[in-house]
């Protein structure tokens, strides 16, 4: 057989609409996408079909979840839309004052301090406790058996096991790093496209939570192994932290966008972030997707957005402006006027007081399913417990060591969450679900994906494909591969600071499965930024 490179592309290539008219599954690995489809064929429902997905995803992406991460879901289930809040707090024994006295003045990126409370395990069983038909321990079945027998690496895979080590061999690291590389480099060489790699400590672990539903890690030996490597090496996790954690479930949020709605996890999750740009945005005529004006009115509402949800959302519970308050009419009309011809530097209003994966299932019942879980910056925190393959996320970095911040650390909160699962419906009946996942490109990318979807009328392989844009920060905009450089141009001279990007890896990774309009089955977009894939039945 020749060779041949498995990431050089030198043409355009075009994928198509999916049909299926009895169930769906969508995500960013074509084996997970068939775990889930192996679900529906024995029975189960959407949210069966998402769990197995997701589960097996810790095995095959685990450069971007993992085990140890939290997870976010919002379902379609008896005519109701239902929300899922799984991500972990900050450890009791973890606090402002404590860091301080070490000498840290801002919190650790990776290691064992920016280590929160993993909410994945738990939401699985509680999503299959409520919602799903299948034995919880029943899901598990494919993961285990591609741990155990191994896969073959695919090539986003590939390319993101490159970049996350090459990260982590440039850091200064401590002995806490060490089983990041026995696990998942044990020959000494992180795993190569098109090469097999086996994951036997991921199968024990998984086995463990299946056949326990996820006491094991909260209560159990899991729990016991976590709580003795975090003490050994100055951490401040416990295993009373993981004891005292359960997923929440909470009502999900959502704002009018021209006749559909458009529903997101409300905070700690920065769903809110894409929902205020979006009610920004409705209060503004958009004539047309491919043109200058509606760029920059997207980029614009897109930074006074983030502006503000990064002022504002944080744990619900310590929240210092409602929810309400930020999604309200008249604070939507206020910051869309401050929307002017040239670019501004984004700054906080004052609203008026009162490394992700992402599943997409749905199954001929009706039950549709948005599922996003993440260990956050690839691999999390590079903290991995010994032989039992449990990538540790570094969720606590996101905090603030200013406690006159929203978003200050304080024992037993939430940070500001960067997964966000979104759902879209019109005239309270679903439509479907969506996501995209990539940290702070995350909201940004739900509000194009929404404006292609709604604005711009594109059927759902053609609003995931379009050239994408991502604010950085000021008024630095990155754009991707394939957007029309007469239009960069343009936004150049309105004042944005435009950069290229040579890779579309950091410009979000999405899927979607919308209602078939002709009201029989599902039509379906897979991201074509990687290797994803639509199962269907």
């Amino acid at each position: 057989m020749t060779t041949f490179d498995p990431h050089y592309y030198p043409y355009p290539s075009r994928r198509t609409c999916t049909y299926a008219s009895r169930g769906m599954v969508a995500t960013s690995q074509p084996l997970a996408a068939q775990a889930g489809l192996e679900m529906l064929k024995r029975g189960g429902n959407a949210v069966d079909a998402a769990l197995a997905a997701a589960i097996s995803l810790t095995v095959l992406e685990p450069t971007s979840n993992g085990i140890g991460g939290d997870l976010f879901a919002l379902v379609w289930s008896g005519g109701k839309l239902h929300g899922l809040n799984g991500s972990g707090p900050a450890p009791q024994g973890l606090s402002i004052d404590v860091l301080k006295a070490r000498g840290y003045q801002t919190i650790p990126t990776f290691g064992i301090v920016p280590l929160t409370v993993p909410g994945a395990p738990a939401s699985w069983a509680e999503l299959s406790r409520k919602l799903g038909r299948l034995p919880f321990a029943e899901l598990f079945g494919p993961a285990i058996e591609y741990a155990e027998k191994g896969y073959p690496v695919s090539p986003t895979l590939g390319t993101l096991f490159e970049y996350e080590f090459t990260k982590y061999n440039k850091l200064e690291k401590g002995p806490e790093f060490e089983h990041l590389y026995t696990t998942f480099a044990p020959d000494g060489r992180y795993p190569v496209t098109g090469q097999s790699i086996r994951l036997p400590h991921h199968a024990s672990t998984l086995r463990s939570i299946a056949q326990s539903n996820a006491k094991a890690f909260y209560h159990g030996e899991l729990a016991e192994k976590i709580d003795a490597f975090v003490r050994q090496h100055g951490g401040f996790l416990t295993k009373e932290d993981l004891a005292a954690f359960a997923p929440e479930w909470v009502d999900p949020i959502h704002v009018r966008y021209r006749d559909y709605e458009v529903w997101e996890i409300p905070p700690n999750g920065q769903g809110m972030v894409a929902l205020m740009a979006l009610n920004v945005l409705n209060r503004l005529n958009i004539t047309g997707r491919d043109q200058l004006d509606t760029y920059h009115k997207q980029i614009e509402a897109i930074k006074l957005a983030f502006a503000d949800g990064l002022e504002y959302v944080t744990d619900n519970r310590n929240m210092r402006v409602s929810t309400a308050d930020l999604l309200s009419d008249a604070y939507a009309e206020e910051r869309a006027a401050l929307i002017c011809d040239m670019a501004h530097e984004p700054v906080p209003g004052q609203p008026p007081r009162g490394g992700t994966v992402y599943v997409a299932a749905a199954d001929e019942e009706g039950q549709m399913i948005s599922l996003i879980q993440s260990n956050y910056m690839g691999f999390g925190s590079g903290v991995v417990i010994p032989d039992t393959g449990i990538a540790m996320q570094n969720r606590a970095a996101d905090f603030s060591l200013d406690d006159t911040k929203a978003n200050a650390l304080a024992p037993g909160k939430r940070t500001y969450h960067t997964i966000i699962p979104g759902f879209l419906t019109k005239g309270g009946e679903p439509v479907g679900p969506f996501g995209i996942m990539g940290a702070y490109m995350q909201p940004q990318g739900h509000v194009q994906l929404i404006m292609n979807t709604i604005d711009f009328h594109m059927n759902p392989q053609a609003a995931l494909d379009a050239p994408r844009w991502q604010w950085k920060q000021g008024k630095t905009v990155d754009l991707e591969p394939g957007f029309p450089d007469h239009l960069a141009q343009a936004l150049q001279r309105k004042g944005h600071h435009i950069t290229r990007n040579l890779s579309s890896l950091s410009f979000g990774r999405g899927q979607i499965i919308w209602c078939n309009p002709d009201g029989q089955g599902y039509v379906g977009g897979t991201e074509s930024r990687t290797d994803g894939h639509i199962a269907v039945w």
